[in-house]
């Protein structure tokens, strides 16, 4: 009976082999729980479970947000799972081992990852910054998206995607150096094609739509209509003279445009802005009454006049007889394009859009042509008909050393 007796000395031996037994020795690399024993100099300090020793965790492991309050990441007596990722003691038994929360996250976001890479789905994302080449994302682990990739046609300034959120497709991923390269282009091609498809459908010359400038280039504007662009040629944007499309329009602007053709099978429609705008010929006969005196200024010069803008939009013709009192070769005698000039209209044709002017209607006929207009109508009086050429010359110079020998005569 003595032997199955155990002495208080035996017992206290076995009780103590059997609490190291249950002691599991810590690695790194282990997924463990820490209980928060305290929070200390910005970091957690938490027993692991099952060893009988203590860690900490830093903010930087606790969460990516380095803005972030400790107090409200964790309290004392929570329980968190933890990865052990280095061995800060000596004393293999009570020494300190360095643990991460925020790593053991992005170890389960990696296996996620690869789990929908392998099967070819796409995941959300959300751009935190430009860098050189292109766009880091948040896919709860830093993934890139090269320049290339961003969009299915050139992106100028890669800022307008900071803070949007989208989907990508995963291109490349290798955990282990924590590589994610994402693309976004071939999404936005398939999501295009379908929207291609549905307003090919439906879309006819005629039709009038909202669209958002979506690029703008020296020949016009292409207007997202909602997934396929159309493009409204420089010559379409406004009445008045557009030199560039970016003096008048802004990328993301919303506008408002009349289709003037379709073409599905080169995927192309052609869109007009100033269709839908107020035609500066519709309120001529307010801007250029009849008989009116006018500013105006000289757009262009031709062999048969001068054509003089009165208001944005509207230009009306000075025909060459209509310029000055005196005889001119071309327009060009007497006018410069870009010239201010001040004309009296002499008659206005809105359907047909022309508008006729006179210059010389408000300037003073020079006296020389006063002259020959009365000398006319006194020849006429006596039934005596002038040459219908105009020579140049004056009635007295006509006649020459006649006239001087009807003088001699009548002092006889």
């Amino acid at each position: 009976m003595g032997g199955l007796i155990m002495s208080e000395q035996d017992y206290s031996q076995s009780e103590m082999e059997k609490a190291l037994d249950s002691v599991h020795e810590v690695k790194i690399g282990d997924v463990v729980k820490g209980e928060v024993l305290a929070i200390d100099d910005g970091q957690l300090v938490v027993g692991i479970q099952g060893t009988g020793v203590e860690g900490v965790v830093p903010l930087k492991e606790l969460t990516s947000d380095r803005s972030a309050n400790i107090e409200d990441q964790a309290k004392v007596g929570d329980v968190i799972d933890l990865v052990v990722i280095a061995s800060i003691g000596h004393d293999k038994e009570n020494g300190s081992y360095l643990l991460s929360k925020r790593r053991l996250e992005a170890r389960k976001v990696w296996s996620d990852i690869e789990a929908k890479f392998k099967a070819g789905e796409a995941i959300p994302v959300t751009v935190k910054e430009v860098v050189k080449g292109g766009l880091v994302v948040d896919a709860g682990v830093r993934g890139f998206i090269p320049a290339s990739m961003v969009s299915d046609h050139f992106v100028d300034d890669l800022k307008e995607y900071v803070g949007q959120t989208f989907d990508v497709k995963i291109i490349e991923i290798e955990p282990s150096e924590n590589r994610l390269i994402l693309s976004r282009k071939a999404l936005v091609q398939k999501e295009k094609e379908a929207k291609r498809e549905e307003l090919f459908a439906k879309i006819l010359p005629g039709d009038e739509i909202e669209g958002k400038v979506a690029r703008l280039t020296n020949f016009g504007a292409f207007v997202d209509l909602g997934g396929v662009d159309g493009l409204v040629h420089i010559s379409e944007i406004s009445h008045q003279r557009v030199d560039k499309p970016s003096d008048v329009l802004k990328v993301g602007e919303e506008v408002k445009v009349k289709v003037l053709s379709v073409d599905a099978d080169r995927n192309r429609i052609s869109l007009s802005m100033k269709a839908l705008q107020p035609g500066p010929w519709d309120s001529v006969t307010e801007v250029a009454p009849v008989g009116a005196a006018i500013d105006g200024k000289v757009k262009r010069l031709t062999t048969f006049g001068a054509f003089v803008e009165v208001a944005p939009g509207i230009e009306g013709l000075v025909h060459i007889s209509q310029i000055s009192h005196q005889h001119i070769a071309t327009p060009n005698d007497v006018l410069k394009e870009g010239q201010d000039v001040k004309v009296k209209v002499l008659s206005v044709d809105p359907e047909n859009r022309r508008l006729s002017l006179s210059i010389k209607a408000l300037t003073e006929k020079p006296a020389s042509e006063n002259d020959r207009d009365n000398q006319a109508q006194d020849d006429s009086e006596d039934n005596y008909v002038l040459p219908e050429t105009d020579t140049g010359f004056s009635f007295g110079e006509l006649l020459g050393d006649a006239a001087k020998d009807i003088e001699d005569d009548s002092d006889k």
